[in-house]
């Protein structure tokens, strides 16, 4: 029998990195909030790379910092190593990827969820969910306690009936042979949830004194302070860590042709499907078959472990196989394995069956975020944990939810990849995915996005002044570039030659001077400094805003025409099936989706620009009848 545990606002089942983020979000915005995890010890946990950021990742941790989350400050408490990748190219791919120390990582973020104020932090596994007549009222640990809540987030990662193989090893479990959770999944079944199997993978784990890095290309940080939090002003003090490239070569690959017999992604073990982006070594052996090598990466996983992460090198093969494969590597040949690499298979929600708030449509009140929705990676995870929690916050509050469309954020275009389109493998966000991402950059997370976390209240009053005065700074010396004007002087003109640029003939204003492609901010503000000093945020901000003008202007008109589409709103009791003109194609996947607005409709795979004119006219001929 069952017992009364407590009663909530929120109630978030998982705690990793997208359950903290909704836990945080849910009761930061002032919601009574229960954290309930599996194991106290693995909040926040990186079950894969000890490593936060990278394109389109870094995006989005810079997107939930800019609304209020928790990743970005953490892994800025936390890392080893911080780089800046792609700054041979434009603003848009620009992205920050630091090396975490994984155990202070989790550390550090289980601090803070166990000092926020209104949550509650317990450990237990959740079997079954509450729900009476299409509502969810809360969940039931596997001891018996019901604990009630007006909405429910469930964050469950790979546990949902995980399972680990390693060679013919096949057993129920978790990440790093974590308890999986296994009433769940088949309660989820039970309420009519469609559910996929996906796999995912990790590499083995090395021994760092056993591997020969002069055999070795060092990988270090960036010598400039950076910091993925808008909030950070202080950097870490101590040397940053550096990572180590080497590469596979002929006979790593003739060892894993000679063993593909007894590689489980061949020989049939293996089920699910897994991420066509992070593919395991044997998949990249017989996919590429034509490359004579492969990067492997050596990551520490910690300022006070010897475990060194091998990048590259994510493998199901037997154990002993993994060994000789290892041994085969230039610096590794007398390495030490301390934990094997595995595969992990999971069952993973159909998204589709998800509203853009991440609100199941079988089940109100009850939100799903993570690698639970067939995503892949922490980030992806984090930014889903964070929109789920604001809305799940926002519907007990009974205030509107919060969708964030495409042109706003990465996250924007994750959700609604993931709503719209659904995902038929392990999703991972890529900026290739966002047509308006040069809107969508790596330092302008706060200018789209600060504004909405002051209003949903995650955002304190400090941070928006500070934001507040950072945005009228922009404007003042965008404003100052434009009346300034200097002439063809000797010093003018030197600088131009200095930089490969058209000496002048007549004077000309800064800003027009600024658009020219060598010519940099540092160079027109040496020519008539300001008279009040410029942050070096502020003046990013001010030469890409000028630089990129053109362009910027034109992804904005595209997005006003998105807008127009998104306004036009599709009632949610549309009957699709028996709109005439529809291919049936495009009405099975609109009966399934249901789109909120026409928008939306359009990005729908199957659904063709002749569909979207019949729904057009139809939604018209509806309008006029329900008038």
């Amino acid at each position: 029998m069952g017992y009364q545990a407590g009663s909530f606002d929120v109630i978030v089942v998982g705690a990793g990195h997208a359950g903290a983020e909704a836990a945080l979000a849910a009761a930061r915005m002032g919601c009574s909030t229960l954290l309930l995890t599996i194991n106290l010890d693995m909040i926040a946990y990186m079950p894969c790379n000890p490593s936060i950021g990278g394109p389109a990742k870094g995006h989005v941790v810079r997107e939930i910092d800019a609304l209020g989350g928790e990743m970005g400050k953490n892994i800025d408490k936390t890392y080893i190593q911080m780089r800046m990748l792609n700054t041979g190219k434009g603003p848009a791919v620009h992205a920050l990827r630091a090396q975490a120390d994984k155990f202070l990582y989790q550390h550090t973020m289980k601090q803070t969820i166990e000092n926020t104020e209104n949550l509650t932090l317990r450990q237990g596994v959740v079997e079954r969910l509450i729900v009476e007549d299409g509502v969810c009222k809360g969940v039931i640990a596997k001891t018996g306690a019901e604990y009630e809540a007006k909405a429910v987030v469930l964050t469950t990662g790979t546990y949902l009936r995980g399972k680990i193989i390693i060679g013919d090893l096949q057993y129920e479990s978790g990440p790093n042979n974590m308890q999986p959770s296994i009433e769940l999944s088949h309660h989820l079944k039970e309420l009519g949830f469609e559910l996929v199997r996906f796999k995912t993978g990790t590499p083995p784990r090395v021994h760092n004194s056993s591997i020969d890095y002069s055999k070795t290309e060092i990988q270090p940080g960036d010598d400039v302070p950076r910091a993925f939090s808008y909030e950070t002003t202080e950097f870490l003090t101590e040397e940053q860590l550096p990572c180590w490239l080497t590469y596979t070569n002929e006979k790593t690959h003739e060892i894993i042709n000679s063993n593909l017999h007894r590689a489980p992604m061949f020989s049939g073990t293996i089920k699910g499907t897994g991420p066509r982006y992070c593919p395991s070594i044997e998949d990249k052996i017989v996919r590429f078959n034509d490359k004579p090598r492969h990067q492997i990466f050596l990551e520490p996983e910690g300022r006070n472990t010897e475990e060194v992460y091998v990048q590259g090198l994510s493998t199901s093969m037997p154990e002993e196989v993994q060994h000789q494969i290892l041994k085969t590597i230039d610096g590794l040949e007398n390495v030490k394995m301390m934990r094997a690499g595995y595969a992990i298979e999971y069952d993973a929600m159909v998204p589709s069956q998800l509203w853009p708030t991440l609100e199941t449509k079988r089940v109100q009140g009850l939100y799903t975020a993570g690698q639970l929705n067939g995503t892949s990676g922490y980030e992806e995870a984090a930014g889903q944990g964070i929109m789920a929690g604001i809305n799940a916050a926002l519907k007990t509050q009974g205030k509107d939810s919060l969708i964030l469309d495409r042109s706003q954020a990465y996250i924007g275009v994750m959700i609604d990849d993931l709503v719209t389109k659904g995902t038929t493998e392990p999703y991972r966000l890529l900026t290739s995915r966002a047509e308006y991402r040069l809107l969508l950059r790596h330092d302008n997370a706060d200018m789209r996005l600060t504004e909405i976390g002051h209003q949903i209240g995650l955002i304190r009053e400090e941070r928006y002044q500070r934001f507040l005065q950072k945005k009228e700074a922009i404007e003042v010396e965008k404003e100052r570039l434009r009346t300034v004007k200097v002439g063809p002087k000797p010093e003018v003109q030197q600088m131009l030659r200095d930089v490969g640029s058209k000496e002048l003939d007549n004077a000309i204003d800064l800003y027009s001077l600024l658009k020219r492609p060598e010519v940099t901010y540092k160079h027109v503000a040496q020519l008539v400094p300001a008279e009040v000093e410029i942050p070096e945020d502020v003046a990013e901000q001010v030469e890409i805003q000028i630089k990129y003008e053109g362009y910027i202007r034109k992804q904005l008109q595209d997005v006003e025409r998105l807008k127009k589409m998104e306004k036009k709103k599709l009632p949610e009791d549309l009957d699709y099936m028996n709109i005439q003109g529809l291919a049936m194609e495009a009405r099975q996947r609109l009966e399934k989706v249901r789109p909120l607005s026409i928008g939306q409709a359009s990005r729908i795979s199957g659904v063709t620009p002749a569909d979207i004119s019949v729904l057009l006219i139809y939604l018209e001929s509806y309008r006029k009848v329900a008038n």
